[in-house]
């Protein structure tokens, strides 16, 4: 049922996802506008009471605040900036919330467009697949204007139970460009030595069942960052890296025993080997992220306190949830 008191919602773009993520708004009691290149597209959603708006600009027109999840680059272009797109028909103070994975410079530009008419245009791409936008379990990565953010986080709220506010504009974007590399690295590197041990001869669910009970099979994936890594603190050590310099070194050892390819693992060792040779084996074994760091020029220090206060307030991950990379 539509809520008088809620604001009017723009939604375009109802693919898979952002399908998902109209009906959220609607079951939330949000008076909603919809628009897609298929009429057809929309029919759940007028059934359920949205209004369909022809073009963008109509949609724009109807509504307080805008929200587009698109298939590409192009799309993104022609729905913000084109003939009948959402510049034409925004009004001062509007804001857009542009939640497809864009490029820096489309949302640089985008933002810009939408300043020049004094609204606002949000980078918010979106995390945790289809499954994750049925069931409102969305991460969803905002950069831009904080008051803005704060202003729509309820309506955020009812899409993905953790949209969090990463910074200027274009910081959604690279927050969503890390994660997804991030997990498609460790995706590798995982299936990487997982082979070795099946090869090596364990039985994969005995495998897995194990493995899940060490140290960082008992943790969320990112957790590891907070004991040495965000706060740079490497001494003393918890665990020295001379140890897995040793583990490191007989793992790679039986994967050429056994004709495993151990691509990531080498890459690894690699720097393993070079903090070894900086003099590092009785700092924790965490100070070889060090070298990443040192090569590019930055220095990554985080307040101990200001980790905890995240943590705090960090609801548990909903282990129903898939997180992906195709959103």
């Amino acid at each position: 049922m539509k809520n008088s008191a809620l604001p009017t919602v723009g939604f375009i773009g109802l693919g898979i996802m952002g399908a998902a993520m109209a009906s959220n708004l609607q079951r939330a009691g949000y008076p909603v506008v919809v628009n897609d290149v298929r009429r057809e597209a929309a029919a759940r959603h007028t059934e359920a009471g949205a209004a369909w708006a022809d073009t963008p600009r109509a949609v724009a027109e109807q509504c307080e605040v805008i929200f587009s999840c698109l298939p590409n680059l192009a799309a993104i272009e022609a729905v913000a900036l084109g003939t009948d797109g959402i510049l034409t028909g925004v009004r001062r103070g509007q804001a857009l919330f542009e939640m497809s994975t864009s490029s820096p410079e489309l949302v640089a530009r985008l933002h810009a467009a939408f300043a020049e008419r004094d609204a606002f245009m949000l980078d918010a791409p979106i995390s945790g697949g289809a499954r994750g936008a049925e069931r409102g379990r969305l991460g969803i990565f905002v950069g831009g204007d904080r008051t803005v953010f704060e202003r729509y986080e309820p309506v955020l709220k009812t899409m993905g139970d953790q949209p969090v506010h990463v910074g200027a504009v274009g910081a959604g974007l690279v927050t969503k460009l890390v994660g997804n590399c991030m997990s498609q690295a460790t995706q590798a590197a995982i299936a990487e030595i997982f082979v070795l041990g099946v090869k090596a001869g364990a039985e994969p669910l005995a495998l897995w069942q194990a493995i899940r009970q060490g140290s960082l099979g008992r943790r969320r994936t990112f957790d590891g960052l907070i004991d040495e890594f965000l706060p740079a603190s490497f001494d003393p050590p918890h665990a020295a890296l001379r140890i897995i310099h040793k583990d490191m070194m007989i793992a790679t050892d039986l994967g050429r025993e056994l004709g495993v390819p151990m691509r990531f693992s080498n890459l690894a060792l690699a720097d393993i080997q070079e903090a070894m040779n900086r003099g590092w084996s009785e700092r924790d074994c965490r100070a070889v992220m060090l070298l990443p760091q040192e090569r590019v020029g930055v220095q990554i220090k985080v307040d101990p306190a200001a980790i905890q206060e995240v943590l705090q307030r960090d609801p548990p991950a909903p282990s129903d949830t898939k997180y992906g990379t195709s959103d």
